[in-house]
């Protein structure tokens, strides 16, 4: 993980890191939504192929931020100085729905108590 920490902080700025790192807290939480209104739809219209259509789609956009925020985790633990507890917290919010935002509005800050 060292290696990911290093090559994103090395590369790009800790105020480029923080946006991004931010938008795709949202934009994860956003893309669950989404996901979660597919597979409502594709219960209700089990024949049809648009919510099969929508369904892959969603997915992978999904997947896409899911990942981004995985990784962006990383270097976000050196700018925000998490400790272990605080880094495996914000690493298993990536897999419950709508965590992502908290992460961004509670643990995502510099002056926490």
């Amino acid at each position: 993980m060292e290696v990911i920490e290093n090559f994103f902080l090395s590369k790009y700025s800790q105020e480029k890191l923080i946006k991004w790192f931010r938008q795709i807290c949202i934009a994860e939480a956003i893309s669950w939504l989404l996901l979660f209104s597919a597979m409502i739809w594709i219960r209700e219209d089990k024949e049809g192929i648009l919510p099969i259509i929508y369904i892959s789609v969603m997915g992978s956009v999904h997947g896409l931020f899911f990942t981004l925020y995985l990784i962006l985790a990383f270097p976000c633990r050196k700018i925000y100085q998490w400790d272990d507890e605080d880094s495996v917290f914000a690493l298993l919010a990536a897999f419950f729905p709508l965590s992502t935002i908290w992460i961004d509005k509670k643990l995502a800050k510099f002056e926490r108590e």
